[in-house]
């Protein structure tokens, strides 16, 4: 497991080419959040996981391998669990996550990306000034 590609990896690649051929710009792999999203669109505080189905147990294409079955559901179970754990710290800090399927095509998910990012952009409240 740990050889797995963890970033760059190809429905990542193409997804972050489609975003800045379209003029959208954004972090990669922000590690001050939690759960280091794939991409970070800061000024809408959109933070984008491209999820893999074995991995984040997709209800579509997500399988269970035959062996070790008890400890492969605890595994991807806790992935999930995982997954909703950094959602709610990202909530707390005003972000917005997403989690796109790596099977979701291309296009379709930079347009939600686009969708979100402009309605997070003219609908956040403004910044709180802080206090010295």
């Amino acid at each position: 497991m740990s050889r797995m590609p963890r970033k760059n990896t190809k429905p990542e690649v193409l997804l972050r080419r489609e975003l800045h051929r379209r003029g959208m710009r954004f972090r990669v792999h922000l590690s001050t959040l939690p759960g280091k999203p794939d991409l970070a669109l800061t000024r809408a505080r959109l933070a984008v996981f491209i999820d893999g189905c074995f991995w984040h147990a997709c209800p579509e294409h997500g399988t269970l391998p035959r062996n070790n079955r008890e400890w492969w559901r605890a595994k991807l179970d806790g992935n999930v669990r995982r997954d909703r754990d950094k959602d709610s710290a990202l909530q707390d800090l005003g972000w917005h996550p997403l989690h796109v399927w790596e099977h979701t095509p291309v296009t379709q998910a930079a347009d939600e990306i686009q969708g979100l990012w402009r309605h997070y952009v003219t609908h956040m409240p403004p910044a709180k000034p802080s206090v010295d």
